[in-house]
């Protein structure tokens, strides 16, 4: 019965170590995930700009426009080859949102139409 006892707990800690030799190879291959970044359409202060203005992220991590204040709003990129990234159509209620998940690096210039003559301008940097 001593034998058995003793097989027993030493399959239990070779089990274990196991476990956690896996465990730490798939939190080191597994690969990071994408982030969201959020840019508000329309200042909280009542300006026309997007809040943040200008942002920085990595291939592969989305930027979510959220309709904040002084609607309409649009994104439309100054660049002809991102104009099937655009959302041309008018965003008029409080809290409507548009992503575009951003693969390529690079630096991607946007505003919103309607207030692009106030300023209402922004830039995304794809390291």
């Amino acid at each position: 019965m001593k034998l058995i006892t003793k097989v027993s707990r030493s399959f239990s800690l070779a089990l274990c170590a196991i476990a956690l030799v896996v465990g730490s190879f798939l939190m080191v291959v597994s690969p990071a995930s994408a982030d969201t970044v959020t840019v508000k359409m329309g200042a909280d202060n009542g300006m026309l700009a997007f809040q943040p203005a200008n942002v920085t992220i990595k291939a592969g991590d989305t930027v979510k426009w959220v309709n904040n204040k002084l609607p309409p709003h649009n994104i439309v990129f100054a660049d002809k080859g991102m104009a099937n990234k655009s959302h041309d159509q008018m965003m008029f209620s409080p809290g409507e949102s548009y992503e575009v998940t951003f693969d390529a690096p690079g630096t991607y210039d946007y505003y919103c139409a309607p207030h692009r003559g106030a300023g209402m301008a922004g830039k995304v940097t794809v390291q």
